[in-house]
């Protein structure tokens, strides 16, 4: 028979467990909704960083101090500990990956591979041009190494597409130490 603080303790991971369940089947899919065709900014990616931390500050709750003994919110961090699955910009990557890969595959005279390989006609307006939905797949591919050569080629293996994707999708940057 287990006391009444063990019981508390267990019913409480089973709710954190629930929560985290319910965040991730169904928040979690209407939030990223059709983002296999975001071309999201760095600005853009820390709101959803912002938004996934949010939500699992409120799963999680507070945090006991063990040097003060007051309760604090959790750092980063410590949710990166805890929520050991990949981060929300981590799976909106891995999607778009997975979605230019069919793209990739689609024959030439389908409208959507029309309106990625194809040239705007008239002029651009000035300034520096906004990302393009291809330049995030580079920049993505870059990211875990894999940078050289055209990608649309690289999209026609279709096992080692689907490699490229989970490795998208589970890429950890190393923390640096000592950097603040």
């Amino acid at each position: 028979m287990l006391s009444f603080g063990a019981e508390s303790a267990v019913c409480q991971i089973a709710i954190q467990n629930l929560k985290i369940k319910i965040y991730r089947n169904i928040i979690l899919h209407m939030v990223l909704y059709g983002c296999e065709t975001w071309s999201l900014t760095l600005r853009e990616e820390r709101r959803l960083r912002v938004y996934e931390n949010r939500v699992l500050r409120k799963v999680y709750g507070p945090k006991r101090d063990e040097v003060t003994g007051e309760w604090r919110r959790l750092h980063n961090e410590e949710l990166n500990d805890l929520y050991s699955l990949p981060n929300i910009v981590r799976v909106v990557k891995s999607r778009r990956m997975r979605g230019a890969g069919h793209v990739a595959c689609m024959g030439k005279d389908r409208g959507v591979h029309r309106v990625l390989v194809g040239k705007p006609e008239g002029r651009r307006p000035l300034g520096r041009p906004r990302r393009r939905w291809e330049d995030n797949i580079k920049m993505d591919l870059q990211e875990v190494g894999v940078g050289r050569g055209d990608w649309m080629e690289l999209a026609q293996d279709r096992d080692r597409w689907r490699a490229l994707v989970g490795t998208v999708r589970d890429f950890r940057v190393p923390k640096m130490r000592g950097i603040s």
